[in-house]
């Protein structure tokens, strides 16, 4: 009876692990004007890379 009660537990310890993971998980909300400074970011990082 001990090891269902120990199984269960275990089963149950990792289960909220992976749901507490999935419900803070948040999306980025930017704006245009941030993805922008990103996408030129970016860019000017993948021209220095390549000047290397």
């Amino acid at each position: 009876m001990t090891f269902w009660l120990i199984i269960f537990a275990v089963l149950m310890f990792i289960i909220s692990g992976i749901y507490f993971i999935y419900k803070s998980a948040k999306k980025f909300n930017l704006t245009s004007e941030q993805l922008d400074k990103i996408k030129q970011r970016n860019r000017q990082l993948d021209e220095e890379e390549s000047q290397d």
